[in-house]
């Protein structure tokens, strides 16, 4: 609860004392306050647009215990309510402090998920089971994340990088934790399709799916929640600038953290990492055009409802950005006039 002190203005809170910190599991924590939720809030959470930036950890697992009560999945499965209380906190404590893969993006990607299932009328397509699915693969995902990605995992032969001989070391620890404290076994195969260097193989499967998507085939539904959770994962450009771009400057700074580290430790660092390379329009513009975009409009053929609140924000998006890379390129190009000048 300490880390919840005071309402945040944005999510980029963090400081770099975990660093390296091994974090056990809590499988029986004390209880939480509980936030009564305004109609207002609980209308609000069913929708992408949801502004995430200025709640208390605390109001966040209030709204995710409601989440799972909303969906019907505790009467379902027949959770004791405390039982997902104290489960939910577990997460929470799981969650490191670090810029970018904390608990608030944890809350982030939940929310969106929950609001993609309201928006594209899953629980008339999908079983209880199958919403349970994504819900605790969204909560889950990034468990106990260090910040760092799995490149500098792999190139600085970590801990992570040796026990899972290089493949999808995070999101293989992400599972291992998430197994500890939930003994779940369904949610393995989403949580790995969070690893970006799956994202080709799996939007092509799912490109080769969706003309005759067919809700009955299994595999037809697997596909589809693996996509769905990929899009909650790196849905922060949905939001309107004003939300997302504070995300922007958190995933800049984890960038700009690894890097830092890479360069000291005499590791590659990416080009999209180095700090003297990357600005905000440069980093954006490519992610949203041939990442975010394509998905996005690849789901839309399912689910024409998120055109006008999911896709078209993204495109909004590219183009504030393009916009900002012609200004800063303007701006190079009369610093460097002006140097000429002076040289001269």
């Amino acid at each position: 609860m300490s880390r919840a002190e005071g309402r945040v203005n944005c999510p980029c809170k963090y400081n770099f004392s975990d660093d390296g910190k091994k974090l056990t599991p809590r499988c029986d924590v004390p209880s939480y306050p509980k936030y009564t939720l305004s109609q207002e809030t609980i209308e609000a959470l069913k929708k992408p647009t949801f502004d995430v930036c200025h709640w208390e950890h605390n109001e966040m697992l209030s709204c995710l215990e409601y989440m799972y009560h909303d969906l019907g999945l505790v009467k379902e499965f027949n959770m004791n309510p405390i039982t997902l209380k104290r489960w939910l906190l577990g997460i929470q404590e799981n969650y490191r402090i670090n810029p970018f893969h904390n608990f608030r993006h944890c809350f982030c990607v939940s929310q969106m998920m929950y609001g993609m299932i309201h928006l594209c009328n899953l629980q008339e397509k999908l079983t209880l089971t199958d919403l349970g699915i994504l819900m605790t693969a969204a909560v889950c995902h990034d468990l106990d994340h260090s910040g760092y990605n799995n490149t500098y995992q792999i190139n600085a032969r970590t801990e992570l990088a040796v026990r899972y001989n290089d493949i999808s070391p995070l999101e293989n620890h992400h599972c291992t934790v998430a197994f500890q404290i939930l003994s779940l076994s369904a949610i393995i195969t989403l949580i790995l399709a969070t690893d970006m260097a799956r994202h080709g193989e799996i939007l092509d499967s799912f490109k080769h799916k969706v003309d005759n998507f067919d809700f009955t085939n299994e595999e037809h539904v697997t596909c589809l929640k693996m996509v769905l959770i990929k899009c909650c994962d790196i849905s922060n450009e949905v939001w309107p600038t004003e939300v997302a771009e504070p995300w922007v400057d958190c995933l800049l700074e984890k960038y700009f953290m690894q890097s830092d580290k890479e360069e000291s430790e005499g590791l590659p660092v990416a080009p999209f990492m180095d700090r003297d390379k990357v600005t905000k329009p440069t980093a954006q513009i490519g992610f949203i055009k041939f990442v975010l975009i394509p998905m996005f409009e690849t789901v839309m053929k399912l689910f024409p409802q998120i055109e006008e609140i999911m896709v078209q924000p993204l495109r909004d998006s590219r183009d504030h950005y393009e916009e900002l890379k012609q200004i800063d390129d303007a701006m190079t190009e009369v610093n460097t006039s002006q140097l000429i000048v002076i040289a001269f």
